[in-house]
């Protein structure tokens, strides 16, 4: 359901209880606004995320911790919680261990963040938000020197962002993948991995993949 449906909703739900008084329809307004809260902090958060993205690509020395993000995402993942919505639970928990794997660096916090959201996703049939938590989870992986475990969540990850057709994250799951198959002594593997990636992010207008494909190029 939509935000504006939500709102809608508890408008009407609203009018049953002053025209009518029915105010047990009160309760069922504020679940109606808090997932319509979830929502919004979730893609607040969002938004704050991405930003620090831009900031790490201009100069990681640079890249500063905005305070609002952890708090939106926590935010949205107790609200989906009380409200039962197991997707929206799984999508704010991938962006809890999300931040602390790439904001703050401590993948021992983040790691089983990522598995519980991972297996939340796997219960609702999520495969975005699996293939997303299996990517970070196989970064994790090999920032551990674990190439075998990171190699196999990288694929996995892959081949559900195939399946949704999300052809950017493939391709920079690509990425990924030819880092590992160069630290795995596979350096021509790597080249073909990074020749699909490059194009399939000029294909699809992902410029900033195409520069990580530049970046990886130079490299390995």
């Amino acid at each position: 359901m939509s935000a504006e449906n939500r709102i809608e909703r508890a408008r009407r739900l609203y009018e049953r209880a002053v025209f009518d008084g029915d105010t047990g329809a009160l309760a069922t307004a504020d679940s109606e606004l808090d997932g319509v809260e979830a929502d919004l902090a979730l893609a607040r958060g969002r938004v704050i995320h991405t930003r620090f993205l831009g900031q790490l690509d201009e100069d990681p020395e640079r890249a500063i911790e905005d305070p609002g993000e952890l708090v939106l995402f926590e935010r949205a993942a107790k609200l989906y919680r009380e409200l039962a919505d197991v997707r929206g639970e799984a999508e704010a928990l991938f962006w809890i261990g999300c931040f602390h794997q790439v904001v703050r660096r401590d993948d021992q916090t983040a790691v089983p963040i990522l598995e519980r959201s991972r297996e939340l996703a796997e219960q609702v049939g999520d495969k975005g938000t699996m293939s997303e938590a299996l990517r970070h989870l196989g970064i994790a992986e090999h920032r551990a020197g674990h190439l075998d475990g990171a190699r196999e969540r990288l694929e996995e990850s892959t081949r559900l962002r195939r399946e949704i057709g999300l052809m950017p994250g493939v391709a920079a799951n690509l990425v990924g993948q030819a880092y590992i198959a160069a630290a795995d002594d596979r350096r021509d593997y790597a080249r073909t991995l990074l020749a699909e990636a490059a194009a399939i992010a000029e294909a699809t207008g992902a410029h900033r993949i195409v520069r990580q494909v530049e970046e990886a190029r130079a490299d390995l």
